[in-house]
């Protein structure tokens, strides 16, 4: 099994920066795509960024030039620094990991949240 463990949420006020953190651990053979997702109240959850082994990124229009994605593949973890903080990035944010356990199966996992709060 993995578990999938984010943090970093917080209130934070318009144009502030937060940096959220997602840590993967358990029996991980690799990890191949890992992504951050959001869910507003009331809205479908909804892709952020992603990043594949490799290191291509990939941000949704909304993020552009304000979140980055960024991933340690020795350490089995991944970022997300954003920047230049709107209201309407309030939700919570979920860490998405595809990964190869033993014996060599690939399952996707999820992690259980980290609130992001933007408000004066």
């Amino acid at each position: 099994q993995v578990r999938v463990v984010e943090s970093g949420g917080a209130l934070v006020q318009p144009g502030g920066s937060l940096r959220l953190s997602c840590a993967a651990s358990g029996s991980i053979v690799s990890i191949n795509t890992m992504g951050w997702y959001r869910q507003a109240p009331g809205k479908q959850r909804e892709l952020v960024a992603y990043i594949t082994s490799g290191g291509s990124t990939n941000h949704v229009d909304s993020v552009k030039g304000r979140f980055t994605i960024s991933r340690d593949n020795a350490k089995n973890t991944m970022s997300l620094q954003m920047n230049s903080l709107k209201p309407e990035d309030t939700a919570v944010y979920y860490c998405k990991v595809v990964a190869t356990t033993f014996p060599y199966v690939q399952n996707t996992y999820w992690g259980q949240g980290t609130q992001v709060t933007v408000s004066s």
